[in-house]
């Protein structure tokens, strides 16, 4: 089950605003600050990523019990 639209969405808005914190953040804030900014990104990343993972791997299933 993929994503929902207003799911995706959300998650593209929130990426949008935390670059936009972690442009500012690289000026004036500490390391941690940025790295703490950037982790929030990527597991943002990884969480599209893995519900299209589980999309094919859902697909690739349907496919070979239709096969048996």
């Amino acid at each position: 089950m993929a994503l929902s639209k207003q799911v995706e969405e959300s998650l593209d808005e929130a990426q949008a605003a935390l670059r936009n914190a972690l442009a500012y953040a690289a000026r004036n804030e500490r390391p941690m600050v940025n790295q703490g900014i950037a982790e929030l990104m990527c597991h943002i990343d990884k969480l599209k990523s893995v519900d299209e993972f589980f999309d094919t791997i859902d697909k690739w299933k349907d496919e070979s019990s239709k096969n048996k």
